[in-house]
């Protein structure tokens, strides 16, 4: 059994493992990166630390929405590094039953495909268990070496 924060980006709700969640922040200011990649929705100031924040309604290529007031920041570990997932609300911590969980289905929308590792079937629907690596993957986070 492992626990998820779940989150909502539209109508898809999906989760991430709670043991790399570091903290769940309300909409926050964030500081423009000239030049970055659209993914890179800004940094924030975590308590000392720089922390990129990345907007995930880009990532997987939905239009981005007007400020919202249920907009929050998922601040999640990936290789010692933090970075601040945008999404369009928070919900709660859902304990999954690995056992239970499912490939991802061909009929799930491509983009969700991409970077979910696994669904899980509740009474609502699936929820996609998000693959921190693969979202990552998709932004051009650093420069390629010259």
């Amino acid at each position: 059994m492992s626990d998820f924060v779940t989150m909502r980006i539209g109508a898809r709700e999906f989760g991430v493992p709670v043991m790399q969640v570091r903290d769940v922040l309300r909409r926050q200011h964030l500081t423009p990166v000239p030049l970055a990649p659209r993914a890179i929705a800004g940094l924030l100031n975590l308590r000392g630390r720089i922390v990129t924040a990345i907007d995930v309604r880009t990532c997987l290529g939905l239009p981005s929405v007007a400020s919202d007031p249920e907009t929050a920041n998922v601040v999640v570990e990936h290789d010692g590094q933090l970075y601040a997932l945008v999404v369009d609300s928070v919900g709660d911590v859902l304990p999954v039953d690995e056992g239970q969980t499912e490939a991802v289905p061909p009929v799930l929308d491509p983009q969700w495909r991409e970077v979910a590792a696994a669904v899980y079937p509740t009474d609502t629907g699936l929820i996609a268990l998000l693959d921190i690596a693969r979202l990552l993957e998709i932004v051009p986070l650093r420069r390629a070496a010259s």
